[in-house]
C-alpha cells in the first residue's frame, strides 16, 4: 500500500527552471562560454556545484575548488533575486488542489528537492503549510540519482520507502527514487523518463486514485 507521496519541485510544481537557466547563462558569459537552453537540459535535476563542472565542462574552463564555490554562490545570489518575482499563480495547473486532496485522502506529503532555495519557493507559493515535510540541497551529501534525499524524506515522515511514490521531471530524479525502492511517476517525456512506472504530461494529469495501482 501507498502511503505516501514525494514530490521534486522544479518543473513538477512550479518551473523555476527558467530563472536558474538565466543565472547559469549570465555566469557562462562572464566566463566566456556558450551556455545554451538544450545544454541547459543537462542540469536538470543535479546540484548546483555538478551542474557547475558540467558549465565548465562545456567551456574547456579549469578552475580552483575556492574559484568555483565563489562563482557558484554568486549564481545563487541571482537565482534568489529572479525568484523573488514568483507568485502563487504560478504554481501548475492543479497542483495545489491535488496536495490538498491527498492530505484529505490520509496521505503524507514530503517535498524533496535538490535546491537549497526550496523553502524560499514554497513560502512565495503559499503551500509550504501543504507538507509534512520539506529536504532540500541543504539536508544532503550526495545528489540525485543517489537515492539519499527520498530516503530521507520518507524517513522524516516515517513510513517504508517500498510505501512511498516519487513525482519526478528529470532522469536522474526517476533513478535516485527507484534506487531508494519507491515508485515513481515520471513527469514529462516518456524519452527521457521511461524508467519510471508511469508518465504523465503534467504532475496533475495523474489520478491520485491509482497510486496504489502502480
Amino acid at each position: 500500500m501507498i502511503h505516501a507521496v514525494i514530490f521534486d519541485l522544479d518543473g513538477v510544481i512550479v518551473d523555476t527552471a527558467h530563472y536558474h537557466f538565466v543565472a547559469w547563462q549570465r555566469l557562462a558569459n562572464e566566463l566566456g562560454i556558450t551556455f545554451t537552453e538544450k545544454e541547459n537540459e543537462r542540469l536538470k535535476g543535479v546540484s548546483r556545484m555538478h551542474s557547475l563542472e558540467i558549465i565548465l565542462e562545456i567551456g574547456g574552463v579549469v578552475l580552483s575548488e575556492a574559484k568555483k564555490e565563489e562563482l557558484a554562490t554568486r549564481k545563487n545570489s541571482w537565482f534568489v533575486e529572479y525568484i523573488e518575482a514568483i507568485r502563487p499563480e504560478e504554481i501548475f495547473k492543479g497542483v495545489k488542489q491535488m496536495l490538498i486532496s491527498l492530505r484529505e485522502k490520509g496521505f503524507k506529503v514530503a517535498l524533496a528537492s535538490s535546491s537549497k532555495n526550496a523553502e524560499t519557493v514554497l513560502r512565495l507559493l503559499e503551500i509550504k503549510g501543504l507538507f509534512d515535510t520539506v529536504v532540500d540541497g541543504t539536508m544532503i551529501i550526495k545528489s540525485k540519482p543517489d537515492p539519499e534525499i527520498f530516503l530521507l524524506a520518507a524517513n522524516k515522515i516515517g513510513v517504508d520507502p517500498s510505501e512511498c511514490v516519487v513525482f519526478e521531471d528529470a532522469e536522474a530524479g526517476v533513478e535516485a527514487a527507484l534506487a531508494a525502492g519507491m515508485k515513481c511517476v515520471g513527469v514529462g517525456s516518456a524519452d527521457q523518463l521511461g524508467k519510471a512506472h508511469s508518465i504523465v504530461k503534467t504532475t496533475a494529469d495523474f489520478p491520485i486514485d491509482q497510486l496504489n495501482l502502480l
